[in-house]
């Protein structure tokens, strides 16, 4: 093999090498940066490009598809102390590569990073409970948050999702004993006030009661005064009356005691007008 063969099939695999260094096709949805001697000198988009070769090297290759990212689990506290695990996901985009890569070293952990720090940070400031319930609020809150800060690392925010919000086990099981124990002092104020409620129709009851017989008694009081005075219109004046009305309720009596089922013998006496003017005179004494 002579020495000039060997020369020319080394120039042509010289050719061949850089011709295929200095080709490169760039697949959809990726963006290439390209570094001249160490420094920036531009951007391969989609498709077929030329490069110097030896002088021009692929120095990034940046993804411009919407890119995922995972935020791990965080323990957070909130304002009132309590403890709450909480994790989200957070949907870019890079809209400047030459930002993306001389901005920051690595912009996926730096917006990782930034959203856990900024939901640790919005998260401090609520109560537990709205904390909880305000999932929306902390996801517009956070995509405000580090949205300037992306725009400067060539970054676009699409969407930041809270995956997760919830109290962490300790927080759980305390939150379990202190519902227990409101719905005991709900059962037990509900107990009282019912009781508390029994007593008081009780006494309005008794008071009631009161009232009626008293009234009950001046009734009677009033019904025999008028009594006596009718008597006293029809049979005239002194003892009479009296006896009249006395006798009226003595047979009375008698006739109660007699349909009792209890009474087997009934004495009367031989003078019931002797009897009941007996009476009246005790009464005048």
């Amino acid at each position: 093999m002579s020495a000039g063969f060997v020369v020319v099939v080394a120039i042509f695999v010289f050719v061949a090498v850089t011709i295929w260094k200095g080709i490169r096709i760039v697949p959809q949805g990726e963006e290439w940066i390209v570094e001249r001697l160490g420094k920036y000198n531009g951007t391969l988009h989609p498709g077929l490009n030329i490069i110097i070769p030896y002088l021009d090297k692929i120095a990034y290759r940046l993804v411009t598809k919407d890119i995922i990212l995972d935020v791990q689990e965080q323990e957070v506290i909130t304002r009132d102390n309590a403890v709450i695990l909480t994790n989200a996901i957070a949907f870019i985009k890079v809209t400047d590569p030459i930002k993306a890569v001389y901005g920051v070293t690595d912009f996926s952990e730096a917006i990782r990073n930034m959203i856990m720090t900024t939901l640790r940070s919005i998260i401090g400031e609520m109560e537990l409970d709205q904390a909880l319930s305000s999932r929306d609020k902390i996801k517009v809150r956070l995509r405000e948050s580090i949205a300037d800060e992306a725009i400067d690392w060539g970054l676009t925010v699409k969407s930041v999702e809270i995956q997760d919000i919830k109290p962490s086990e300790s927080m759980v099981k305390a939150m379990e004993a202190q519902a227990s124990a409101e719905r005991e002092r709900k059962a037990m104020v509900t107990k009282a006030e019912g009781t508390k409620q029994a007593a008081i129709l009780q006494a309005e009851a008794r008071l009631e009661a009161a009232r009626r017989d008293a009234e009950a008694q001046v009734t009677l009081a009033e019904a025999s005064a008028e009594a006596i005075k009718r008597v006293a219109a029809a049979i005239g004046p002194g003892d009479l009356p009296a006896m009249y009305l006395l006798g009226e309720k003595y047979i009375m009596a008698m006739g109660k005691l007699a349909d009792s089922q209890n009474a087997k013998t009934i004495v009367l006496p031989a003078d019931i007008q002797d009897t009941l003017r007996g009476l009246v005179g005790r009464i005048k004494a």
